[in-house]
């Protein structure tokens, strides 16, 4: 859970610092899924920052993917809005209200709760049916990112962030679905679905920080992230509670994802100028 709330703190941290580097990029072509924007952006050293920060984040969620369910991961990474939000009002020089505070507390009570609930992860490995599916999700993502690039700046960086989650959490599930790194990995269509749905994620993520407000986008990526996964873990994989203790699973989980998307309500306001 440590490893988990650790890469909470990347994500959220890189998501501020990406939208910092988005914006100052050319606007790109208007689709969600724009490579252009992408490398436009990786000159700016606030977005290798993030990425860095996100390449740390990854291997903190991996080791916690390891050990404990998808559903506790999840709600963790949810946190990640709570940083994003704290980290603009310094960066982005976004005034947080009594409102968003409580938010941010609301999120850390959900997130104790689920940790004092939180069994062992399942034993499941999927079938190959979900390995499948897990790949048709991935390329799913990609033609609604190409399609929601065109919605109104509000609506675009909710629709954007939601799909690039979607495929957050594709890699979540795809992490679970592959035993180990090797050559062996390669005729496992869950390995090809992690390096579509990451890479997909990224491109989308991208273009919804690039006009839309950062915790706008960042709640639509927690609530990609979340629901789907613990959905597929305890359905799917096994994962469970610690005994007699669903109720506050349940409860932890849901008050977590609430806090996380009631910051969303009160986002800022999307930037209106780019900086040079």
């Amino acid at each position: 859970m440590v490893c988990a709330l650790g890469a909470a703190v990347c994500f959220g941290t890189a998501s501020v610092l990406q939208a910092v580097a988005a914006r100052a990029a050319e606007p790109g072509t208007g689709s969600g899924v724009d490579a252009a924007l992408f490398l436009r952006a990786l000159r700016q050293w606030r977005y290798l920052a993030g990425l860095g920060l996100d390449g740390v984040g990854f291997v903190l969620q991996i080791i916690a993917l390891r050990h404990i369910p998808i559903y506790a991961v999840g709600a963790a990474l949810a946190a990640s809005l709570a940083v994003t939000a704290v980290v603009a009002a310094r960066l982005l020089r976004v005034r947080l209200s009594r409102t968003e505070w409580g938010a941010v507390a609301v999120v850390c009570a959900g997130l104790l709760m689920l940790g004092l609930a939180s069994g062992e992860e399942g034993s499941g490995r999927g079938t190959l049916a979900l390995k499948l599916g897990l790949l048709a999700v991935a390329g799913l993502i990609l033609v609604v990112g190409a399609v929601a690039g065109r919605l109104p700046d509000r609506s675009r960086a909710l629709t954007l962030g939601l799909a690039a989650g979607t495929g957050f959490g594709v890699v979540e599930v795809a992490v679970r679905l592959i035993d180990d790194i090797s050559l062996s990995a390669l005729s496992n269509p869950a390995f090809y679905a992690l390096l579509l749905g990451g890479g997909a994620a990224f491109l989308l993520l991208t273009s919804a920080l690039a006009r839309g407000s950062v915790t706008v986008a960042t709640a639509g990526m927690v609530l990609g992230e979340t629901i789907g996964p613990a959905v597929v873990g305890v359905a799917w994989l096994g994962d469970r509670t610690r005994e007699g203790l669903t109720w506050l699973a349940i409860t932890g989980f849901a008050v977590a994802v609430a806090g996380s998307l009631a910051l969303a309500r009160f986002g800022e306001p999307p930037a209106q100028q780019r900086s040079p």
